[in-house]
């Protein structure tokens, strides 16, 4: 599996071939968006929305979304914060020291084959690589099964907390990250 950064070009659109992959990989998600409630209706997820939603996550200083391949196939990404410059969901203190990934999203058609975890390792090996020693996700809590994926990765439960955009409740955890 390979990561290539999302890279907008010309006036800071996205590329559209890409992004009609990426509204695809949204699509097979539509449990999960059932759960998170990010798109009004999670059976017909569209270009345009899932154009909005990355231009919104891209907008935030140091985030960066990571499209993972295999075998040329777009079989996930991952949406991630290098550091937040503001309180986190539930933290007290501004300026967070640990990254966040905000989201890692697999093909659904592909769940259960070992990507999730591929990903996962390469977004932390990034972190790991740039000298930090932690990294941070906010699971909703109504999903039992991402709380059991990321603590099966290592995470451990910090607090819970609502998240910044919604208020949904959310499990946060963190994973420290040790050099090899």
């Amino acid at each position: 599996m390979i990561l290539l950064p999302l890279a907008p070009v010309e006036d800071g659109a996205l590329p559209g071939p890409v992004l009609t992959e990426i509204a695809a990989l949204y699509a097979t998600n539509h449990a999960f968006f059932e759960l998170s409630g990010d798109f009004p209706d999670p059976g017909r997820i569209t270009v345009e929305q899932v154009a909005a939603a990355l231009a919104d996550e891209l907008a935030h200083e140091g985030a960066e979304v990571l499209l993972a391949r295999s075998a040329g196939r777009l079989v996930g990404l991952a949406v991630t914060l290098a550091h937040t410059g503001r309180t986190s969901p539930g933290d007290a203190a501004a300026g967070d020291p640990d990254p966040w990934i905000g989201l890692l999203l697999i093909d659904a058609t592909a769940h259960r084959e070992g990507y999730g975890r591929t990903l996962a390792r390469l977004v932390e090996d990034r972190f790991r690589a740039a000298g930090r020693t932690g990294l941070r996700i906010a699971v909703l809590d109504n999903n039992p099964k991402a709380l059991a994926f990321w603590r099966s990765q290592g995470y451990a439960a910090l607090h819970q907390a609502a998240d910044r955009e919604a208020g949904r409740p959310c499990t946060v955890l963190r994973k420290p990250l040790q050099t090899p």
